[in-house]
């Protein structure tokens, strides 16, 4: 998508159109703030394309999370505390295709079975996720976040 900027008198906004993100902000705002409204409009993005996801997967798994949280992560797409069955997903995943999406989910939910990446997780995940290691090496074959547009 390209990023288009609007300045305009009314309430700062992020809308997607088939080939551009339109942000609108309020005439001489900075570049933080751009970034700020941008920022906050995928974590939106993501926890609404999440919830869904991670209680699907919860039935199927036979698995509850305490919570989920999404966040901007500098190294990971997500993680999972198992002793306070915490999920956190990185703010940069709304910007990558729906099955990597899922990917993260089912990672993370297997976490709260197998804590490590040993052979049992593995065997869980090709058994419920079995397209897994597409969808990993998609993601870990880009950046986990980056800076790719000018505000």
């Amino acid at each position: 998508y390209l990023l288009r900027i609007i300045e305009a008198n009314v309430t700062p906004h992020v809308e997607l159109t088939h080939s551009d993100l339109v942000l609108t902000v309020r005439p001489g705002s900075g570049e933080e703030k751009r970034q700020e409204i941008v920022q906050k409009w995928y974590r939106e993005q993501l926890r609404v394309a999440v919830a869904p996801l991670v209680h699907k997967w919860e039935q199927i798994l036979g698995v509850q999370a305490a919570a989920f949280f999404v966040r901007k992560m500098k190294t990971r797409w997500g993680s999972c505390n198992p002793s306070s069955r915490y999920i956190r997903f990185n703010t940069d995943l709304a910007k990558k295709p729906s099955q990597c999406l899922e990917y993260i989910v089912v990672h993370e939910l297997i976490h709260l079975l197998e804590p490590t990446h040993n052979k049992k997780f593995i065997d869980l995940m090709d058994q419920h996720l079995p397209t897994w290691k597409c969808c990993r090496d998609h993601l870990n074959s880009m950046p986990v976040s980056h800076e790719d547009w000018s505000y």
